[in-house]
């Protein structure tokens, strides 16, 4: 059986429209009610940008066999256990015959202040991905099949998330050369796949010398 993909491509072009667009009446609002907040947070604290890849995925998940799942949307009902930390709230669930089929976390990046923002971005894709599978091989769940799981984010695509990331540290040239090439990009791909390996982000280095 092949798989519906509920017209992705152009849900996601009109996704990204709505992000952007919601930003826009989000900072607007705040302007007119005369409490803006500063730089970018003026533009998220909507709480609606993502609404748009949240409905994509709702309708991946009822066109593929699950039109019974219960795909939960609201706060009250998103949170699972964890292994290193007791809870975590997700952006997605999918429920099916009180089995876990999948948890999505959705995210988003806008400039200028990538290089305050990204390490967090990185950490909380690895970290809860970790967190997800220990609870998951500990049974946190219950008996069932490995869930679906999914990290996704937005990004800006700008000059400051398409340039290198500096390395300013004195100690291990290899790692600095690795760095000088590595874009919030790359960074954010490799995070990413902790949700499916738990893998890490340093790339192997071709030297004798070991990541810091």
């Amino acid at each position: 059986m092949s798989l519906d993909l509920a017209n992705y491509q152009g849900k996601v072009v009109e996704a990204v429209k709505a992000f952007w667009g919601n930003r826009e009446a989000a900072r607007w609002k705040q302007i007119e009610s005369g409490k803006t907040d500063q730089g970018e947070r003026a533009g998220v604290t909507g709480g609606k940008n993502m609404d748009g890849f949240l409905a994509l995925i709702k309708d991946l998940v009822q066109l593929n066999g699950l039109e019974g799942a219960e795909i939960h949307l609201q706060r009250r009902a998103l949170t699972l256990p964890g292994f290193f930390r007791p809870t975590k709230l997700w952006d997605i669930l999918v429920i099916n015959e009180e089995r876990l089929v999948a948890a999505i976390e959705l995210k988003s990046q806008v400039g200028p202040s990538f290089g305050n923002n990204f390490n967090n971005r990185a950490e909380e894709a690895i970290g809860t991905g970790i967190d997800l599978w220990k609870a998951y091989r500990e049974e946190a769940f219950g008996p069932i099949p490995r869930p679906f799981v999914g990290w996704l984010i937005l990004v800006e695509d700008c000059t400051g998330s398409r340039s290198p990331v500096r390395d300013r540290s004195p100690h291990f040239p290899c790692w600095k050369s690795l760095t000088a090439r590595h874009t919030l990009t790359d960074t954010i791909s490799s995070a990413g796949s902790s949700y499916r390996n738990n893998s890490t982000l340093l790339a192997p280095c071709s030297c004798h010398h070991a990541p810091p």
